[in-house]
């Protein structure tokens, strides 16, 4: 229809929420570091620790929360996770006016924070498929990644001059803001959730191994989920410390580092724009492979960062790397939902959200140390040789020899 799916009332309302949740977490991720670097004076360990603890929830949650997901009605949760966003995310700006925020706070805020960010991500991609059918999936996957691109290009620009300008109290205040905003569009929502039909409750344990293995005897979902677990591993390294990568050893402004991470994400738009259509046009298969070789270049241009003319390799390779991640987060996603059966799918999400960011409090926990050890820059280059030898696995794997992703399993 002419619009796409934007023209459906309910899925609009979702596109929407999501775009606001979006904008909160991609001022969060460059105003909390810098609110502890600038304002609390803290070590890039401590900086590390909070990206650690904000994704640690993954790691002892992501799993059980798929098997719960799979059985309950997933729009109340996810109004109620971004309600309580914004209340931990509120207290920051509320202690800063009152003189007594400490490291310590944040720490407990992005905490509890990435608990309910596990609950929101999971229940997200489990209650698409209940609001839209198999053949929009991918259109579908398209417009909430557009999302992801164009917070990435806007927010950190305008969360770094917020920080630079304002605070980043402020800053994390607009943030808490965007959460409450999103909870209120998905709450309009009309169309009624079907709860798909669940056989008699098994032991938790065995749901999850359901789901565990169904990704790993999956010929194609297995390279997936390999190279997904060693991307997040190596990339929550750059993730944690970038901001202070470029605030130490590039000397950048709070605003000048948000310029260039808005300049280097516009990749992730284009990605977002034109993945669905490259995909058709050189074969799914034959993209995601290629998105990871994409990716790996990236981290490889960001680590020849120097201060001068050669500032210019972050944003280039930002832009690089977004764009191959956006356009391989579309197909795999979508891809995922459609061969994926209707009672697995909470459990297979959270199987893969397990492997992206269970494995990035410990990525996140080695860089800080290495960076205390060897230096920011070290960080920068083994997160780039991670990234390769994830780029190979997909490289190694049978999407080498396709061109299209098949239908099922078979």
């Amino acid at each position: 229809m002419p619009g796409g799916l934007l023209k459906l009332r309910d899925f609009r309302l979702l596109w929407t929420a999501d775009l606001l949740s979006q904008f909160g977490n991609r001022i969060n991720l460059l105003a909390v570091p810098l609110l502890a670097a600038t304002t609390l004076h803290a070590s890039a360990f401590g900086v590390s620790m909070l990206r650690t603890l904000q994704t640690l929830a993954y790691l002892a949650l992501g799993l059980q929360v798929g098997a719960w997901c799979d059985r309950m009605r997933n729009r109340p949760l996810l109004i109620a996770t971004d309600l309580g966003r914004f209340a931990v995310y509120a207290s920051i700006p509320l202690a800063a006016a009152f003189g007594v925020l400490t490291l310590w706070q944040l720490f407990t805020v992005v905490t509890i924070a990435g608990v309910l960010a596990v609950f929101f991500e999971v229940g997200h991609q489990t209650y698409l498929p209940r609001l839209l059918p198999r053949a929009e999936l991918v259109e579908g996957n398209a417009k909430l990644q557009a999302n992801i691109s164009v917070a990435a290009v806007a927010a950190p620009s305008a969360g770094g001059y917020l920080v630079q300008y304002f605070g980043g109290a402020v800053a994390v205040a607009a943030n808490a803001v965007t959460f409450l905003w999103s909870a209120v569009w998905l709450r309009g929502i009309r169309s009624p959730e079907q709860v798909p039909p669940q056989p008699p409750r098994e032991p938790l344990r065995r749901e999850i191994r359901e789901g565990l293995g169904f990704v790993f005897r999956h010929p194609v979902l297995r390279p997936f989920a390999h190279a997904t677990a060693l991307t997040s591993l190596f990339q929550s390294m750059q993730l944690a410390l970038g901001v202070v990568f470029l605030l130490r050893e590039i000397h950048l402004s709070p605003g000048e580092i948000g310029l260039v991470n808005t300049t280097g994400l516009v990749g992730a738009l284009v990605g977002a724009c034109y993945g669905r259509r490259a995909g058709q046009w050189f074969g799914e298969a034959r993209l995601l492979w290629v998105s990871g070789v994409l990716i790996a270049a990236g981290y490889v241009l960001m680590a020849l960062t120097r201060p001068g003319w050669a500032v210019a390799c972050y944003p280039v390779g930002n832009f690089v790397t977004s764009f191959g991640i956006v356009v391989a987060n579309i197909l795999q996603v979508s891809y995922e939902q459609a061969v994926t059966p209707e009672r697995l799918r909470g459990r297979v999400t959270a199987t893969t959200r397990f492997l992206i960011f269970g494995t990035a409090p410990v990525g996140s926990l080695l860089g800080g140390a290495l960076a205390s050890t060897a230096g920011l820059r070290t960080v920068m280059w083994v997160a780039a040789a991670g990234l390769t030898v994830a780029a190979g696995r997909l490289v190694c794997s049978p999407l080498r020899g396709m061109r299209t992703l098949p239908e099922d399993a078979e």
